[in-house]
């Protein structure tokens, strides 16, 4: 049997199932600040915290993008790579929300379920990932949707 055929018929068995949660990560203003730089997004939500105090969110927040970009650091906390893969490469996203702000000094992790395996061709498997960032002491998470990934096997 192939890898990926191997890989897809071991998947099936896990769909649906909590795959795993990554490590919390401390989003300060240190992090935020540098996204911004990066990103080109000075909003002043983000940024100025005398500002943002006034605000319902009673201070500055992380960039939603951000907040998401933290995803590529979760999965590799909480996942096992597929054996024999050669690359993984991300597809992109379904039905991507940002549910609530992640104020600067939040701890936020990563959740994964299995939501579904299909085979694209002979080498390449499409995983997709239900994604949920918690947001540390909040029974509401920062963001969800459905993560789209392309496993790429050598056979």
């Amino acid at each position: 049997m192939s890898a990926s055929a191997n890989a897809l018929q071991q998947l099936h068995a896990q769909i649906g199932k909590d795959l795993g949660s990554s490590d919390w990560v401390l989003v300060d203003q240190a992090m935020i600040d540098r996204f911004a730089e990066v990103s080109g997004d000075h909003q002043w939500i983000h940024l100025d915290a005398a500002r943002a105090k006034e605000t319902r969110f009673g201070g500055t927040i992380a960039h939603g993008f951000l907040t998401l970009s933290l995803a590529s650091r979760f999965v590799q906390d909480a996942l096992t790579p597929l054996k024999d893969v050669l690359m993984s490469v991300n597809y992109g996203f379904d039905r991507l929300r940002f549910l609530s702000p992640v104020p600067a000094g939040s701890r936020v992790r990563g959740r994964f379920v299995l939501e579904g395996i299909q085979r694209r061709d002979a080498t390449s498997l499409l995983r997709t990932l239900g994604l949920t960032i918690e947001l540390e002491g909040s029974d509401k998470p920062a963001l969800a949707g459905s993560w789209l990934g392309l496993a790429i096997f050598a056979d």
